[in-house]
C-alpha cells in the first residue's frame, strides 16, 4: 500500500497551478502576438491558445497590459538566462559587448519572441499607451548593462578610453532597435551578413588595438 502511494506522482498545489496557467497564458500571449499581430492578443485568443478559457485569462492578469507587463518580464527573464548561460559578464569587456550583440542578433534571426516583444512595443508607441513606460524601464536596464560593459573594458584596456560609456549603449542599443524594426518591416531580411557587418563594425569602433 505504501509503495502504491509512494508512485503516485504528488498533487500540485493550488499555488503551483496557478503558476503553471500564468506562464502558459504569457507564453501563449507571446505565440499570438508573433503570429497574428497585436490587435489579436485577446483575452479569448490568448485563452484559446493556452488552453484556458476567456474568463481565465482575465482572471489572471485583470487587464490587457498587466498581460503585456508580464509578456515584458518573461522575456527579460529569458534574455537574463540566455546572457548567463554564455556566460557573457564573465567575458573580457569588448569580447562582453560583442557577444552580446551577437546573441541577441542571433535570437532576433530566429526566435519569435523577440518578434513578439517588439511587435508589442512598436504598438506601445504608436498608440502612444502607458505601456511605454514598462518598455523605456526595459531599455534603460539593457543599456545600464552595456555601460557597464565598455566601462570594464575601458578598465581592462581593451576599449578605448574616449569612448564615452553611456553615449556607447545607447548607440548599440538603437542599432539593436533598428534591426529589430527592419525584420517587422520585412521578415525574410538576412541577418548574418548585418551581424558580421555590426560586430566588425563595433569592434573597430570601440577596440583599443595598438592605438596609443
Amino acid at each position: 500500500m505504501d509503495q502504491l502511494a509512494s508512485s503516485r506522482p504528488a498533487r500540485r498545489t493550488q499555488a503551483e497551478r496557478r503558476d503553471e496557467s500564468g506562464r502558459s497564458l504569457v507564453a501563449a500571449a507571446i505565440a499570438v502576438v508573433a503570429r497574428d499581430g497585436v490587435s489579436a492578443a485577446t483575452f479569448e485568443a490568448i485563452g484559446r491558445e493556452a488552453g484556458y478559457s476567456r474568463g481565465l485569462a482575465t482572471q489572471r492578469f485583470g487587464s490587457k497590459q498587466q498581460l503585456i507587463e508580464a509578456v515584458i518580464e518573461r522575456l527579460h527573464e529569458q534574455q537574463e538566462a540566455a546572457l548567463v548561460e554564455h556566460d557573457i559578464d564573465a567575458r573580457p569587456g569588448l569580447e562582453a559587448v560583442l557577444a552580446f550583440v551577437d546573441l541577441y542578433l542571433r535570437a532576433l534571426a530566429d526566435e519569435h519572441e523577440a518578434r513578439a516583444y517588439f511587435m508589442l512595443l512598436s504598438a506601445a508607441v504608436a498608440d502612444a499607451t502607458e505601456l511605454r513606460a514598462a518598455f523605456a524601464a526595459e531599455h534603460g536596464r539593457v543599456e545600464r548593462r552595456l555601460e557597464a560593459l565598455v566601462r570594464r573594458g575601458q578598465a581592462e584596456g581593451d576599449i578605448r578610453r574616449e569612448v564615452d560609456p553611456a553615449a556607447a549603449a545607447l548607440m548599440i542599443g538603437g542599432l539593436l532597435f533598428g534591426l529589430s524594426m527592419q525584420i517587422l518591416v520585412d521578415p525574410a531580411t538576412d541577418l548574418d551578413p548585418i551581424r558580421e557587418t555590426s560586430l566588425s563594425t563595433l569592434r573597430l569602433a570601440f577596440g583599443a588595438g595598438d592605438r596609443p
